[in-house]
């Protein structure tokens, strides 16, 4: 999804300045795609979340920007029963120290608008604070009017399809790297949809979700 695109590329910008560093270290191995794509080293995304309803169906992927916000897409739709898991790879583990958090409120840009797509940004207050540590951190992110150049890689990480048709989405945490695209080229394939409150990023048949 666009939104959490956009947040993986700002959490390699912000390196830069001195946060959002990993412990444990990503390794992605060039242009693999979460549809068809690669597993993640277990922790090396630590501000990755699993938004989750209440019977532990994860429907959606945000990002802990501080031990009591996580931010997502408004398009989720996160609902004030729903949890916020942080700490998790395998979901299909009973084994890994994860915390499931209670959401206290959720905050939707006033002008999110789901048919543009446009400002599809919400935020997550936490009932209580994530306990932070190895495999739980924040992402900072970067400063504003920060410029993304084209060609620069990011990296997105969800539990989405691994196959377009796939039933299922995989338990272990996959990861993509895609290039910037620059919203002019982003506009040859998408036209009108692009606006410039959108970063751009992808390849030939590359995409995320979840």
């Amino acid at each position: 999804m666009a939104f959490l695109l956009l947040f993986s590329c700002l959490a390699l910008a912000s390196a830069a300045y001195g946060c959002g560093i990993p412990t444990i270290q990503p390794v992605v191995t060039g242009y693999a795609r979460i549809v068809n794509g690669e597993e993640a080293v277990p922790g090396s995304w630590p501000w990755q979340v699993s938004l989750q309803d209440n019977t532990g169906w994860h429907y959606c992927g945000g990002s802990l920007i501080s031990s009591n916000w996580v931010v997502t897409a408004a398009h989720c739709s996160v609902g004030l029963t729903d949890r916020v898991v942080v700490g998790e790879h395998d979901r299909s583990s009973s084994a890994e120290p994860i915390q499931s958090l209670a959401v206290a409120n959720v905050f939707t840009h006033p002008n999110w608008d789901s048919n543009t797509i446009n400002n599809d940004i919400a935020l997550i207050k936490l009932a209580t604070p994530a306990a932070l540590g190895r495999t739980v951190s924040p992402v900072c992110l970067a400063n504003p009017g920060e410029v993304y150049d084209d060609g620069r890689t990011c990296v997105t990480s969800g539990w989405g399809k691994t196959r377009w048709f796939a039933l299922s989405t995989p338990s272990k945490l996959q990861q993509t790297a895609l290039p910037v695209l620059s919203n002019e080229q982003c506009k040859t394939y998408w036209g009108s949809n692009i606006s410039d409150l959108m970063v751009c990023a992808g390849a030939a048949g590359a995409s995320s979700c979840m």
